[in-house]
């Protein structure tokens, strides 16, 4: 049986999890019968449960999981945590296959699928398991950096400026592309400025969209060792702000780590975000381009680089996005820098 189109429908269940899982992973999970029709299904989301993916799907399956296929993005956990191991469950079921994408490399929770496999049942790996795990990056890379995925968003003309030699910066892109940063935020589990940002701009960093399922806006991180002004936005009641005094970036990660944080928005300026993709910190960038030159102003990178070609920093082009004229480019830096 072909199990492609269950398990896009599994990534699709995880990816509305995003911003809403952290620590743990975003997953996706269907139920579907021997003739590949969906029958139940499920995602994490610890917001409003504990239950894993898997666990959901069951619940939702009932006594139609009975020699069922289960397909899943991640391989089911195979420990004790807040919930019992998904293997278990499975089992229990009376699941008779299991279809997943992407290998567990937490070491506390890998081996369900040797498990599975034990107890009699089939098990199919591999199944889109690079389109899973680039749904599931900010997690994946969490457990093998021991630090969160970081994001950059930035929003500049063609010739790469965020501001005008007088300083003014809003708006550079259009409505579009900024409903859209809206959305990044909203699936993000920290958004990080430095404090210069926050006396410059005086950002309030909310989401301004409400999306069903999300009961908390992101936690507003602060970085560096400016003293802010009390009547700062960031200091308002409708998010958590916690301010990192320094401007040692290894402090950084470890505030982050200790807030159990996947995915970073970055928001800062050019020195802050410049500053991590030299120290090798920043995944990704996220620019939005408006079809517009400045010349002179502020540029979004900040490091006077040596000017050989053979010492720039070279990035991977994802994606490319036409937002009513202004471009959305999506690049992979881990290789950056």
């Amino acid at each position: 049986m072909d199990y492609t189109v269950a398990m896009q429908r599994a990534i699709a269940l995880s990816e509305k999890a995003l911003g809403k899982t952290a620590p743990n992973p975003i997953v996706g999970a269907v139920i579907i019968n021997n003739s590949g029709e969906i029958m139940a299904e499920g995602f994490h989301d610890r917001m409003h449960s504990a239950d894993h993916a898997e666990i959901v799907a069951i619940r939702n399956a009932g006594d139609k999981a009975q020699g069922s296929t289960i397909v899943i993005t991640l391989e089911p956990c195979n420990h004790t945590g807040k919930t019992g191991p998904c293997v278990e469950a499975i089992i229990n079921a009376g699941i008779s296959t299991l279809v997943y994408a992407v290998s567990d490399p937490n070491a506390d929770a890998a081996g369900g699928a040797a498990a599975l496999e034990a107890a009699g049942i089939n098990v199919i790996s591999g199944v889109l398991e690079k389109e899973a795990a680039y749904s599931n990056r900010a997690w994946l890379t969490k457990i093998a950096k021991n630090r969160p995925f970081f994001t950059w968003k930035v929003a500049s003309t063609l010739d790469s400026k965020i501001a005008a030699s007088d300083g003014t910066s809003q708006w550079i892109t259009n409505e579009l592309s900024r409903a859209d940063v809206q959305l990044l935020r909203r699936q993000s589990d920290a958004i990080l400025v430095g404090t210069n940002t926050v006396i410059t701009d005086n950002p309030h960093l909310i989401p301004r969209i409400n999306a069903e399922g999300y009961s908390h806006n992101p936690i507003r991180i602060v970085c560096g060792v400016q003293d802010l002004p009390n009547d700062s936005k960031v200091f308002d009641a409708l998010a958590q702000t916690v301010l990192v005094k320094s401007k040692e970036l290894h402090v950084l990660i470890e505030k982050l780590n200790e807030l159990g944080i996947n995915q970073v928005l970055v928001e800062a300026g050019p020195t802050l975000a410049t500053a991590m993709v030299e120290y090798g910190l920043m995944d990704e960038l996220v620019i939005y381009q408006a079809p517009s030159l400045l010349g002179s102003g502020k540029s979004f990178f900040a490091v006077d680089h040596p000017t050989t070609l053979s010492e720039k920093i070279i990035v991977k082009h994802m994606s490319t996005q036409v937002l009513d004229g202004d471009i959305k480019s999506i690049y992979s830096l881990e290789n950056g820098a």
